[in-house]
């Protein structure tokens, strides 16, 4: 691993998608301006709305979002975490999340379709579904960067620690989880899980994130962060739109797996 300053972002998507992008182009570049150079989107970048628009507005991986996402990691020359896009599945009616890791270049390093699907029955009154218009993906996926083995996951994903036992058992030094935690959940859990998915695997980890009323009956935890491999919260937003930056340092890495060598004393 080689150090690099990076930037969790944190969005209100809505169901304007001309205006999701605009506004995390902008976020961007405020990132850039800092010195960022591996800059990650939440979860749902593209639009947070109605089912059917999703659906609907659906592309492949050369739509015109993710290739807007491609041109950005490009003309600014950074490592660009696209958050999560609808991506048009095979099956009618369905989509694949799916979240793209762009290099400087604007090649993609790394796609991974979200596994785990959010259905579930909150006490707050919401019932997600994502089963009903979201099909799984099926591989773990470990992106190969200038700077680092890269992990990715998606939101859900961070409930199942199999996932991310398999992305460090492929090396991984960074893990990437860009999501949309209910307010509900996310103010007990999403924290706790993070700090737990950095310190068992000895790993950085970024979680872009998004925050606030997207509609009548979503809301998002917010609290995009950092944590360390040590699972000391290095860096957070705070309410609202924006960002924390922190440098994932190869020393710092390094030091945690020499003091706690746990990865090489596994036996399942």
């Amino acid at each position: 691993m080689e150090t690099i300053l990076a930037a969790a972002i944190q969005m209100t998507s809505g169901a304007d998608r001309a205006r999701n992008l605009e506004t995390a182009l902008g976020l961007i570049d405020r990132a850039c301006a800092r010195g960022a150079r591996f800059v990650g989107l939440p979860e749902n970048v593209d639009f947070m709305g109605p089912e059917r628009e999703k659906i609907e507005g659906a592309e492949d991986l050369d739509g015109p979002t993710f290739s807007a996402y491609a041109a950005a990691a490009r003309e600014r020359g950074i490592w660009l975490l696209a958050g999560t896009i609808a991506e048009r599945a095979p099956e009618p009616g369905r989509i694949y999340n799916t979240s793209v890791l762009y290099g400087p270049d604007g090649g993609a390093a790394g796609v991974y379709r979200k596994i785990h699907l959010f259905d579930v029955e909150i006490p707050d009154g919401a019932t997600y579904r994502e089963s009903a218009t979201v099909v799984p993906g099926r591989e773990p996926v470990v992106a190969e960067t200038g700077f680092a083995r890269v992990g990715m996951s998606v939101c859900y994903d961070l409930r199942f620690p199999e996932l991310y036992r398999a992305l460090s058992a492929r090396d991984a030094d960074v893990l990437a989880v860009p999501s949309a935690f209910t307010l509900h959940t996310g103010k007990d859990h999403w924290e706790p899980l993070l700090r737990a998915r950095a310190i068992e695997n000895t790993c950085w980890v970024v979680a872009p994130a998004q925050v606030g009323r997207h509609s009548a009956n979503r809301v998002t935890y917010g609290n995009a962060m950092i944590v360390d491999p040590w699972g000391t919260v290095v860096a957070r937003c705070s309410d609202g739109p924006g960002f924390c930056v922190a440098e994932l340092s190869a020393e710092v890495l390094d030091h945690v797996r020499r003091q706690i060598p746990c990865l090489q004393h596994r036996r399942l």
